[in-house]
């Protein structure tokens, strides 16, 4: 279901008339539908999406929207330039704007999932991703919640392994809200995970990080770390009689004393 913001344009001078509030709808992706003719509609599309006019800008990204959900092959060729744009709209303190660009964002997610991976892309889809965690990591609340969700959708789509690997960088991020949004990604991520993936991370280096997390100022991140911690434990490879004293000589064994004890207190509470 769509919802809507009203921005007040009301400047008044001269004791001219107010002009009229202007209404931006947010369209949830289940009520987009596909474009009338997108041959046509796409060729404008890079122009529309960096007017000067905000206006249009939004109405570009909802037709983003549409071509990445009913029309993929045909942006696909256009994907990167038009990341690059949403890394930049994103950054835009018109709210309304940049909630429409963090919904727009979502859809890529959804509707190209492991090609965003692909090395061409690699340098845009870093920078959105660094542009969604400041987001969630702001004030404006229906903002933050947007790029909550938008986050939760790239980990839910694509494979979690190498999003793991560029989550991993943000969660020693000098802003505490930022670790806090990562972390609770990484989190998301090694839930979907087998054995296997979380090997091929580094699982020395997975419970390190998780560790480091558990201290942290914020709780998200401290919750997050707890979780990370318990489904590593849950996939760890000896059977039930021996998991304990082998993950207890793991933690042991490549933490600090301190963290090693407090890793094993959670694995031993639950």
């Amino acid at each position: 279901m769509a919802s809507s913001t009203s921005i007040d344009t009301t400047t008044t001078t001269n004791g001219d008339a107010p002009p009229p509030e202007i209404t931006i709808d947010y369209i949830s992706s289940d009520q987009l539908t596909p474009l009338s003719n997108p041959d046509t509609q796409i060729q404008g599309l890079i122009a529309g999406l960096e007017s000067k006019n905000w206006i249009e800008v939004c109405e570009s990204l909802n037709d983003t929207r549409r071509l990445a959900l009913y029309h993929s092959d045909l942006l696909l060729p256009l994907i990167e330039p038009v990341m690059l744009i949403l890394v930049k709209s994103i950054k835009n303190p018109r709210s309304a704007l940049c909630k429409t660009t963090i919904m727009t964002a979502a859809d890529i997610f959804t509707a190209y999932r492991d090609k965003l991976l692909e090395p061409t892309l690699s340098g845009a889809f870093d920078n959105l991703l660094l542009q969604l965690l400041l987001k969630a990591s702001q004030d404006k609340r229906f903002v933050c919640e947007e790029a909550d969700k938008t986050l939760n959708s790239m980990v839910q789509s694509i494979t979690p392994l190498p999003v793991l690997q560029k989550l991993q960088t943000y969660a020693g991020h000098h802003n505490p809200k930022v670790r806090a949004k990562a972390a609770t990604s990484l989190s998301n991520c090694v839930s979907r995970m087998s054995l296997e993936e979380l090997q091929e991370f580094g699982l020395v280096l997975l419970v390190q990080s998780a560790a480091k997390l558990l201290n942290d100022r914020l709780p998200d991140a401290r919750e997050a770390a707890r979780n990370i911690i318990m489904s590593v434990y849950k996939l760890y490879p000896e059977n039930e009689e021996q998991k304990q004293e082998s993950w207890q000589n793991f933690c042991e064994s490549n933490l600090p004393a301190l963290h090693g004890q407090s890793i094993i207190k959670i694995t031993t509470s639950h």
